[in-house]
């Protein structure tokens, strides 16, 4: 068993997402290997500064622009979405997916049961749709008039169309055609995907490809059967004997973090990263191209997954909660805080809005978490830099940083803006 200390378990966390030692990738290229190395693009289609999956990117990858992830996605099909936890997945990897896919469709205890009861409570509209689809090409679930459908109590919809589509694309025999203002269009699977993916994979292959699959996701991951890891698919109905499985072949280690109570489990292949970090040497693969995160700070979106859903505490002793779901009253901060990455810890937080009426980026509120460094030049730089780079990347005019109570840092800011 490997052992490490917390700072290196969070640089490696980090760096094995892409977010430090500094941004690693520009242009498509570079976009494309960005969501590869993140493993999973989690999509969200609330839009108040900009969607989270954008934000996510932006901190990874130089010269991103909003939206540039569905190019790569919908007209190269270098990717494609699935899933009760909506995410970006690599093409090649579709037939381990397949194989979920099917899972669902089939009703394993290790995928949504509602899923098959989809597909026999609205078999008809499945098969309406799928000679629509035949004959059309593409269709999205506002094509359907809800007044002359089936009206339905679910989830997932209130018309029996939106169901059968939902059902066929997490079933498989749909796939995302491409997205307007998010929303989904779908198509036949054959017409989607590259035919050298239409097959799946055995399933022993795809319980494996799933476990290391989430293992390389978290970067030190206890396969805890959360409701997101749940709605990935992963057969934690298996998780002990594959576990041991991985662990006899020599693909996945166990790790002992210094301070953290359960045996984690990294790749193989990550191990002599994990030494060199633990010796502070960056695997030259991390290389940044510009600045470092102590030379500009990063926002990380609501949904990045070094800090969603309690990991922030975990992680970085940063006791964060994305508060959008939250009544006003009950919330600590604001309705969509980012975090504040400089170097390798979380030192602020922020709220705010991008008035696009006078094309003005508002800082809401900020907040730091060790006030002393309202006096810390060096911090001061970092977070002008990372403003001035995240203002270009909405295309805003202009920054209003009234909300901003900290003399230094409000003096860097109007140096700046």
């Amino acid at each position: 068993m490997l052992t490490i200390n917390k700072d290196t378990a969070r640089r490696f966390i980090l760096g094995k997402q892409g977010l430090w030692p500094g941004r690693r990738w520009r242009g498509e290229s570079g976009l494309e290997q960005a969501m590869r190395t993140i493993e999973y693009l989690q999509l969200d289609p609330l839009q108040i500064i900009t969607r989270s999956q954008d934000i996510l990117l932006h901190s990874r990858a130089l010269n991103y622009k909003p939206e540039l992830w569905e190019t790569a996605a919908y007209e190269q099909r270098k990717f494609f979405d699935w899933g009760g936890w909506l995410a970006t997945r690599p093409m090649e990897d579709l037939p381990y997916w397949r194989t979920a896919m099917h899972r669902e469709r089939d009703g394993d205890p290790d995928c949504d049961p509602r899923i098959h009861q989809m597909g026999i409570e609205h078999s008809d509209a499945i098969q309406e749709i799928r000679t629509i689809l035949h004959e059309r090409g593409t269709v999205s679930n506002r094509d359907f008039d809800a007044a002359a459908r089936k009206r339905t109590q679910s989830y997932r919809g209130r018309k029996d169309s939106s169901l059968a589509l939902y059902y066929m694309w997490r079933s498989g025999e749909v796939m995302t055609h491409h997205r307007e203002n998010f929303e989904r269009f779908y198509a036949l699977t054959e017409d989607v995907a590259p035919a050298d993916f239409l097959y799946e994979k055995e399933r022993d292959d795809a319980d494996r490809f799933l476990i290391k699959k989430e293992i390389s996701f978290a970067g030190l991951s206890r396969l805890n059967r959360t409701g997101d890891a749940y709605q990935r698919c992963v057969p934690f109905s298996k998780k002990q004997s594959l576990v041991d499985s991985l662990l006899a072949d020599g693909e996945i280690i166990e790790v002992k973090i210094e301070g953290w109570r359960a045996t984690h489990y990294a790749l193989a292949d990550d191990a002599k990263i994990l030494n060199n970090l633990a010796a502070d040497h960056i695997p030259q693969a991390w290389a940044h191209l510009e600045t470092t995160t102590d030379q500009e700070v990063v926002f990380l979106a609501p949904l990045d997954p070094v800090i969603a859903r309690g990991r922030a505490k975990i992680v970085f002793g940063f006791d964060y909660v994305w508060e959008v779901y939250k009544p006003e009253h009950k919330r600590a901060f604001g309705y969509y805080t980012l975090p504040v990455l400089w170097g390798d810890r979380l030192v602020a937080r922020f709220d705010s809005k991008f008035n696009r009426e006078t094309n003005t980026y508002i800082i809401l509120g900020f907040w730091l978490e060790d006030v002393t460094l309202r006096e810390n030049e060096s911090f001061a730089e970092a977070l002008i830099n990372g403003f001035a780079r995240f203002v270009m990347f909405l295309g805003a005019k202009n920054l209003d940083y009234e909300a901003v109570d900290y003399p230094l840092l409000r003096h860097y800011m109007e140096k700046q803006f």
